[in-house]
């Protein structure tokens, strides 16, 4: 009977196991039904998306208050990256062409020198997250 229960606990606990995953690029979150990694993400349904469900263009962040003058609202966020100067760096927010010399992406990395990884407070960006915008830049950071 001990062991019969022992068995039924591990059994299930394989199965609670298996449905876990250390994967961090998850298929479905927010309003999106499926994420996956795009080769050429669009900025205005892919990219502006992240920054909507992430909460960095929320009125605390980079919305109404604009933390570091960087205005991540739906219609003003592009404007407010692509080749403007960070305050923090003498990097450009995007490089267009160029995801490991943005410090968007620097910032999301946690690799800055000054203040803190992006999104701040939160977790940060998964790994479907941090490459559909590196992909985006690394295809020309297009406003489309």
């Amino acid at each position: 009977m001990i062991r019969q229960l022992g068995a039924a606990v591990l059994v299930g606990l394989a199965v609670a196991v298996a449905g876990c995953s250390t994967d961090d690029t998850p298929t479905s979150s927010g309003g999106n039904t499926s994420r996956t990694v795009k080769t050429d993400p669009s900025f205005a349904n892919d990219i502006q998306e992240i920054f909507n469900r992430r909460g960095c263009s929320g009125s605390s962040c980079h919305g109404s208050a604009q933390s570091a003058g960087l205005d991540l609202r739906t219609g003003n966020a592009y404007g407010s990256l692509v080749g403007v100067t960070a305050t923090q760096s003498s990097l450009k927010r995007v490089e267009a062409g160029d995801a490991a010399a943005s410090y968007v992406v620097v910032k999301a990395e946690g690799n800055q020198t000054t203040g803190g990884q992006m999104p701040l407070g939160g977790q940060p960006l998964d790994a479907t997250d941090l490459q559909n915008i590196k992909n985006w830049i690394n295809q020309g950071a297009k406003n489309n």
